[in-house]
């Protein structure tokens, strides 16, 4: 027997007990794109895909491997070898019946030259080039991102608005070994400014989160303010 859908107002229920279903209803209205469908895209897209944004499109030209499962949330053994967005989008699709997940299986390069349209786009990829490339379409089509990326035990966000990207050295740095659970901690940081920004709450832009752990177990976090472009 086929269990019936839930409305809206019970599927959101204790995010509407938060803020209400006029801003409920409002996110509904957003389109996001998450750039990179790894470890910090599948953490993103657990946490956005659920929230009540009506549309996510999933970027990532890359294959699912066996040694990205163990941090890559949304993936099982049953999808190595499979398109990475188009895995997690279906996923999402599966635990939302009201959002519209859309995979591009291609690179960044090819997905700006779609012309879409976006609230808010979410930096999920693992090198610098591909970050400036993000922020130089972010800033061209005046689009707010949001830069996140890990290393071992650390982890880095900003909300990029006015800020310059090009402050960072650019070089293609390949990332060290990564613990996972720091990578689902940066993206729940990174989704919580997110879902913010788009519920219209305040956010701190343009100042980068340093977060580490340091020698004593300790959690660390600490903010820089960004230079302007």
């Amino acid at each position: 027997m086929m269990q019936e859908m839930a409305t809206q107002e019970e599927y959101f229920n204790r995010q509407i007990q938060l803020w209400g279903s006029n801003v409920q209803q409002s996110l509904q209205k957003k389109k996001i794109a998450i750039i990179g469908s790894g470890g910090l895209g599948c953490s993103l897209a657990m946490a956005l895909g659920t929230s009540g944004i009506g549309e996510i499109h999933m970027v990532d030209f890359d294959t699912v491997s066996d040694h990205n499962i163990h941090r890559q949330i949304a993936f099982t053994l049953e999808d190595e070898g499979k398109n990475k967005a188009k895995t997690v989008a279906a996923l999402i699709e599966k635990k939302n019946p009201f959002v519209k997940a859309v995979a591009f299986d291609m690179d960044f390069e090819a997905f700006t030259a779609m012309g879409n349209s976006y609230d808010l786009i979410l930096d999920a990829t693992d090198n610098l080039p591909a970050r400036g490339q993000i922020d130089n379409f972010a800033k061209k089509n005046e689009i707010p991102w949001i830069y996140a990326s890990v290393e071992e035990f650390n982890g880095q966000v900003c909300f990029f608005e006015n800020s310059s990207f090009q402050v960072f050295n650019l070089s293609d740095h390949k990332p060290g070994g990564i613990a996972a659970p720091i990578v689902m901690h940066i993206a729940s940081l990174q989704a919580n400014l997110a879902l913010r920004y788009l519920a219209g709450l305040p956010v701190v832009k343009d100042k980068l989160y340093y977060l580490y752990f340091n020698g004593e177990g300790e959690l660390i976090t600490q903010k820089f303010g960004m230079p302007t472009a």
